[in-house]
């Protein structure tokens, strides 16, 4: 039996979607999430934003033992994306715990940028 790993509340205060790319690839940010416990793993995404009331309730499930890239460009709350341009931070909760990193592909410009860090976990 593997003791619990990782916590259940998570932050990550930078997000941004540019509103452009350049080249192959688009830029795009992913939350990681790790889940190695035996069980599924549901996420409650908030997303906040300066200027506006956040977007809540966005529900994603990790199974048991796999990891999940989750492009925050894919999440929608009734149906109306993340808006590409604006800054925004994240909120991940989690029924059990996992470990979040988040990592951002920054394509605006001809020399791609790559960025990954741990989320922070609150006990």
């Amino acid at each position: 039996m593997h003791r619990s790993r990782g916590e259940k509340l998570w932050f990550i205060p930078d997000g941004y979607i540019p509103e452009t790319s350049s080249g192959q690839l688009t830029s795009h940010e992913s939350i990681c999430v790790l889940n190695a416990a035996s069980e599924d793993a549901l996420l409650n995404i908030t997303i906040f934003f300066e200027d506006r009331d956040p977007m809540e309730n966005i529900m994603v499930v990790v199974p048991a033992r796999r990891t999940k890239h989750i492009r925050t460009s894919s999440l929608h709350q009734e149906g109306t994306p993340i808006p590409v341009g604006v800054p925004y931070a994240i909120e991940v909760q989690s029924d059990i715990p996992i470990i979040v990193q988040y990592s951002r592909l920054d394509s605006t410009q001809a020399e791609n940028a790559l960025m990954s860090v741990m989320a922070y976990p609150i006990k």
